[in-house]
C-alpha cells in the first residue's frame, strides 16, 4: 500500500495534488510520501516484534536527509556503505550506535572517521579489511565492533546485477572459510567480534533463498559459539522486493518474512538486524514528468517526456519496469507508446509498447515505485541539472533538494590558468 491515489480525478500524494507540486517546482521532480515511509518502516518493525531487533534503513536506496530523519525519528537504524552516507545519517540525527557500515571497499579515512564518530558495527568483507580496522582502532585507542559478512553461495533468483550471495559475487567471504576468519579476527587487537552478517541480493520475490541462507547462518552461529566466539548479533541484510507493476504477483509481506526469521533463527537468543531499503522507500516515491512531444515512428508512436535516464536509470541499467500513469485518472488504456526521454542514447527508453491512456504535449505522468534507487542514482549526463526532491506530509509539501540552476551547475567547473 502507498499514499499515491486518485481523488475525484487528480493523482495526489497524501492530500496534495501532484499537479500542484509540478506547477510549483517544475518537472521532472521526485515526490515522496511521509505516511508511506512511516507505514513501511512500521511493517518491518512489527514483523520482528518479540525478538530483540533493529531495522536499519539501507541509505543507498534513498539518501535524502529529510527521508533519513523521517525514519530515524521512528527509531530506525541506518545501513551505510560510504563515509558520505554515514555523514548524511549523522546529519539526520541518527546516533552512531544505530549505524552499521557495510561495503567491500572501506578506506582508511572512512574507518577512522566512523570509529571516532561512533559506529554500531563494521560488516567486514575480507581479511585485509580486518587488518586495516584493527590497525586504525589500535592507533586511536578504540575497539571496533565487527561482524564478518559470509557469502552462503545461495541463488537469490533476482537480476544478475543485484545478486550478492553467490560464490562468484564480490561480496563477503566464503562461508566455508568462516571459522578460520573468525579465529583470525578474535586474535587481532582493537577488534570486538559481535556477530555474523549475510546479504544475498535485492528485489527478492520469494522467501526460499532467504530461508536457505539463514539456515546456513544458524548452523554457523552454533559452530562459532562452540569455537568460543560470543555471537550475539545477526545482520540479515535486506532484499525483500516490491511489486513494480500492479499486474504482477506481490512479493512476500514483511510479516511473512518476519515469521520466517523467527522460525529459522528465533532459537539462537541473538539480536536481529535487518537492512531493508527498497521496500521502505520504493513505493513511497514517484517521479513526475511532463510530455514534451508525441512522435510518429515507422511502426510505433513515441511519447517523449522531460524525464530521462539520468533522472531514473533503473530501466536502462536493469531493464526495470515502472508503471507510468497519468496525473488525471483515466480508464482508457487504448494508446500504445514507446516512452522515451530526451537524452541522446537509445538506452534512454522507459517502456516499449506500453498501453496507456492517450496523452498529448503538456500532459503530466508519474513513474510509480521510484522512491528507491531513483534520485540517488541520478546524474547530470547531457548537462541536465539534477532532479529536485519533494516530501509531502498530509496537506503540506516541501522541497528537500532543490534543482540547481544551469549557472550553479556550470560554476562547479573551473578553467585552468593556461587557458
Amino acid at each position: 500500500m502507498d499514499h499515491f491515489t486518485y481523488r475525484d480525478g487528480p493523482l495526489c500524494a497524501e492530500n496534495v495534488r501532484l499537479s500542484d507540486i509540478a506547477q510549483a517546482v517544475g518537472t521532472p521532480v521526485y515526490v515522496y510520501s511521509t505516511a508511506t515511509l512511516q507505514r513501511h518502516f512500521k511493517l518491518f518493525d512489527d514483523a520482528l516484534a518479540g525478538l530483540p531487533h533493529l531495522v536499519c534503513f539501507a541509505v543507498k536506496s534513498n539518501s535524502n536527509i529529510a527521508v533519513l530523519k523521517t525514519l530515524g525519528d521512528l527509531g530506525a537504524g541506518m545501513d551505510v556503505v560510504s563515509l558520505g552516507e554515514y555523514l548524511r545519517a549523522k546529519a539526520a540525527g541518527v546516533p552512531g550506535d544505530r549505524i552499521v557500515f557495510s561495503g567491500v571497499g572501506k578506506t582508511a579515512e572512512e574507518i577512522r572517521t566512523t570509529l571516532q564518530g561512533g559506529i554500531r558495527q563494521f560488516n567486514v568483507e575480507s581479511e585485509p579489511e580486518l587488518d586495516a580496522i584493527s590497525a586504525i582502532a589500535t592507533e586511536l585507542g578504540l575497539t571496533a565492533p565487527i561482524a564478518v559478512r559470509v557469502n552462503p553461495d545461495v541463488d537469490a533468483h533476482t537480476h544478475a546485477k543485484i545478486a550478492t550471495g553467490k560464490s562468484e559475487n564480490k561480496f563477503g567471504i566464503p562461508i566455508s572459510r568462516a571459522r578460520a576468519v573468525y579465529a583470525y579476527a578474535a586474535g587481532l587487537p582493537g577488534i570486538d567480534v559481535v556477530g555474523i552478517d549475510v546479504h544475498i541480493g535485492s528485489q527478492l520475490t520469494e522467501l526460499a533463498p532467504f530461508r536457505a541462507a539463514y539456515t546456513k547462518v544458524a548452523e554457523l552461529t552454533e559452530v562459532l559459539r562452540a569455537d568460543g566466539h560470543a555471537i550475539r548479533r545477526l545482520d540479515l541484510g535486506g532484499g525483500l522486493g516490491i511489486p513494480y507493476s500492479r499486474d504482477n504477483n506481490a512479493p512476500p509481506l514483511p510479516s511473512e518474512y518476519g515469521a520466517m526469521v523467527k522460525e529459522t533463527l528465533g532459537h539462537l537468543d541473538v539480536e536481529i538486524e535487518i537492512e531493508p531499503g527498497r521496500l521502505i522507500s520504493g513505493n513511497a516515491g514517484v517521479l513526475v514528468s511532463r510530455v514534451i512531444y508525441l512522435k510518429e515512428g515507422e511502426d510505433r508512436r513515441f511519447l517523449i517526456v522531460d524525464a530521462a535516464m539520468n533522472d531514473l536509470i533503473r530501466p536502462a541499467m536493469y531493464e526495470a519496469h515502472h508503471d507510468i500513469i497519468p496525473l488525471v485518472e483515466s480508464k482508457d488504456p487504448s494508446a500504445i507508446y514507446d516512452v522515451v526521454g530526451p537524452v541522446c542514447e537509445t538506452g534512454d527508453t522507459f517502456a516499449r509498447g506500453r498501453a496507456m491512456a492517450p496523452q498529448q504535449a503538456g500532459d503530466l505522468v508519474a513513474f510509480r515505485s521510484a522512491g528507491a534507487y531513483g534520485a540517488v542514482m541520478a546524474s547530470e549526463y547531457n548537462s541536465r541539472p539534477l532532479v529536485p526532491e519533494v516530501l509531502v506530509n498530509g496537506d503540506q509539501f516541501a522541497v528537500i533538494r532543490a534543482r540547481p540552476s544551469y549557472e550553479e551547475m556550470i560554476a562547479r567547473d573551473t578553467i585552468p590558468a593556461w587557458l
